[in-house]
């Protein structure tokens, strides 16, 4: 597998200030996330939040092939919004990428910051106020669900692209007449594969939990099987992984082709590095328990981070006092 996956940007690409700038926006709307989901989780959340953040890491680790010998994958944020809201949305995306970085070597540590904000946050935001406006124009058919979601997709990874883009050029890494589009037009092929997988994703829960596709304060889902559903979906996936394409990915290839590849710097540390365990020879067999192991983790962090923020709302308010006026 290629040390980078799709707009995952490796330390040595940003300048320190800009990297900086960019954990500050981290920062910033994590923290405005945990404020505005602490009133509005509830019991389909909760789960759905961590079962989400374990889906969209195992999707993000099949890349499929585009154009030119290069490869995309889900980024997942419109996907995330549509069924959470944009803002508990940040939180999964927020988990899935920390987890890549801090475990996986998968985007710099230093870049940690952008990447959230590229690759969840706009996504979250930008995603799922086009679906939105797609769904309201249309009527809010079920046709008009699903071109809202793929126009949606492909936009978020569009505006993702380019804010990267601005992110190399700001840096000294690579001009902006240079990378802007480069990268905007590789994505443009890769937003295709993004929109048909949230198309997919949502037609197959809209045919079997259609529950799970109301508003973002809807009442919880009958029963709790489709959340060993959803974990097993997560983890078939991984399985698949060892199938993925080899071809570098959107920004690698850029990078490649605009011969700025070897400012990338290499993590300071491996703990399962590019998806393998050490010590494991078997390529196949490597990746498929390092994605398993990814998948229990990322997933028990976004229904961990569901479940403390739930509890701090319910500690934050104040009892009734007792007696009458």
């Amino acid at each position: 597998m290629s040390i980078f996956l799709a707009l995952h940007i490796p330390d040595g690409f940003l300048s320190v200030p800009v990297a900086l700038v960019g954990w500050a926006l981290m920062i910033g709307f994590v923290g405005l996330a945990l404020r505005q989901t602490r009133d509005s989780l509830g019991e389909r959340q909760i789960p759905l939040m961590g079962i989400l953040a374990a889906f969209i890491f195992a999707a993000q680790m099949i890349n499929f092939p585009v154009a030119g010998g290069t490869s995309g994958h889900l980024l997942g944020g419109t996907l995330a919004a549509i069924l959470l809201g944009p803002w508990a949305a940040a939180l999964v995306m927020t988990s899935v990428v920390t987890v890549q970085a801090l475990l996986f070597q998968d985007g710099g540590l230093l870049a940690l910051g952008f990447n959230v904000f590229n690759m969840g946050i706009i996504g979250a935001f930008l995603g799922y106020a086009i679906y939105q406006w797609v769904r309201n124009t249309m009527g809010n058919t079920r046709n008009g669900q699903m071109i809202g979601a793929a126009v949606g997709a492909w936009v978020a990874v569009e505006a993702a692209a380019t804010a990267t883009a601005l992110q190399l050029a700001i840096s000294n890494t690579s001009p902006l007449d240079v990378a802007l589009p480069a990268m905007v037009g590789v994505h443009a092929l890769i937003g295709i594969g993004e929109a048909l997988i949230t198309v997919g994703a949502l037609a197959f829960i809209q045919q079997s939990r259609p529950d799970l596709l109301g508003a973002p304060t809807a009442t919880a889902a009958r029963g709790s099987s489709w959340i060993a559903v959803g974990l097993v979906i997560a983890l078939a996936i991984t399985f698949a992984s060892p199938l993925a394409a080899s071809s570098p990915d959107g920004l690698e290839r850029v990078a490649e082709d605009k011969a700025f590849i070897e400012e990338a710097n290499d993590a300071p540390y491996e703990i399962l590095p590019d998806y393998t365990i050490p010590g494991i020879s078997n390529e196949a067999l490597t990746t498929i328990l390092a994605g398993v192991i990814g998948v229990l983790i990322v997933g028990g962090i976004g229904y961990g981070v569901a479940r403390l923020n739930e509890r701090r709302a319910a500690v934050s308010v104040p009892p009734k006092a007792a007696g009458g006026d």
